[in-house]
């Protein structure tokens, strides 16, 4: 059969069914939650616009998570 004929699936079907850039399964994107240091469990409130990996952890200085 040739393609385009109309028996198939409409071109295009997936689009728009992604989940976003990281997965868009993470809490990251909203305003709650808590920044958390992977090698000593600290853990700091999440400011908005501030993401976790630029945020220091206060005990040993390493670069925080997003819980």
């Amino acid at each position: 059969m040739p393609l385009g004929d109309g028996t198939g699936p409409p071109q295009g079907s997936a689009r728009g069914q992604g989940r976003g850039r990281m997965g868009g399964n993470k809490q990251g994107a909203g305003s709650g939650g808590n920044c958390i240091c992977p090698g000593c469990g600290a853990s700091v409130a999440h400011q908005v616009g501030v993401p976790c990996y630029s945020v220091k952890c206060p005990k040993c200085g390493m670069r925080m998570v997003r819980k």
